[in-house]
């Protein structure tokens, strides 16, 4: 996280807009939350046609012909070389990270289970954006996080029998590289409008995703149904790009801190989905675990402030 565009000497990210520019900042990481809900639900749904591999990449390839589509009409020249580490980052956590490791994940587990652990999202978010910034948290701040952590911890084992299993581990280190994407996605929010941090940050990956779908479309079986399209269409255009777009635009509005305490929703809301669309049966301990890990993350916002 050290190597990364000039933005680290960039002093903490603080919130100086007018009310109404808050407002609309707040507005759009709303938006980006509820986009970002869904994106388990449609994964689950793509599953049902595509393997693993070809999901992802086929995902990431559709969302950069988009975003490549949008930066080439619009003459946006390429970012500056300084901006190019930064984007890195992104790239690795938003890009390719986060969606191959969640993919693995719910091939064995379920969309209920999955959401319940990252709801830890915002909380890792907000950890790495105080250490990226320098600040240092209250103790208050640090029991909190830990207390949330031990009910992550503690609903993962129960639910897995008593050890964790792949797909948790998979789901944990997917929080930590969504968690580095974030942060210096808002960062880099700062200096260039959101949209282009995310476009640009698909087309640096596409030498690697176009040959990887090219690859994993060859190896692994294609069914294309309502739901395996839907799911796919979703998670490129939806989750991959236009969520992304609403999300880093509300955190450098907002801030990082105060943007993630709104995806404290998210888990809640793909338990909806997951009843919903997939229809899952949600055990008692999904929702409180859900509930106790929003509490935490709460106090954890308010010891920062």
């Amino acid at each position: 996280m050290r190597a990364q565009s000039s933005a680290t000497a960039a002093p903490p990210i603080a919130v100086t807009g007018p009310p109404d520019h808050r407002g609309l900042g707040t507005l759009q990481a709303a938006l980006g939350v509820v986009a970002f809900s869904l994106t388990f639900p449609a994964t689950a749904w793509g599953l049902e046609g595509f393997g693993p591999w070809s999901l992802v990449a086929v995902r990431s390839v559709l969302a950069a012909f988009i975003a490549g589509g949008c930066l080439l009409a619009l003459r946006v020249p390429p970012p500056a070389r300084r901006h190019w580490p930064g984007l890195a980052v992104v790239g690795a956590g938003v890009v390719l990270g986060f969606p191959m490791l969640t993919t693995l994940a719910l091939q064995t587990s379920t969309t209920a289970h999955a959401a319940v652990v990252v709801g830890l999202l915002p909380l890792t978010t907000a950890l790495l954006s105080a250490l990226r910034v320098g600040s240092r948290p209250s103790r208050v701040f640090w029991l909190a996080a830990l207390a949330g952590a031990a009910a992550v911890l503690g609903f993962t084992v129960q639910q897995s029998g008593g050890a964790l299993t792949t797909a948790d581990l998979y789901l944990f280190g997917a929080l930590l590289v969504c968690a580095a994407g974030y942060t210096e996605g808002g960062r880099l929010a700062r200096v260039m409008p959101g949209w282009q941090v995310i476009g640009w940050a698909l087309v640096m990956c596409l030498p690697l995703t176009l040959p990887v779908a090219a690859v994993a479309l060859s190896a692994e079986p294609v069914r294309l149904t309502a739901h395996s399209v839907a799911g796919l269409l979703w998670v490129a255009a939806g989750s991959q790009f236009l969520g992304l777009i609403v999300w880093y635009r509300g955190m450098a509005a907002v801030g990082i801190p105060k943007a993630s305490q709104l995806q404290l929703a998210q888990p809640l809301l793909t338990l909806v989905w997951s009843v919903l669309l997939l229809n899952e049966r949600l055990t008692v301990a999904a929702p409180l675990t859900a509930a106790a890990v929003l509490v935490c993350i709460a106090v954890t916002q308010r010891a920062r402030g």
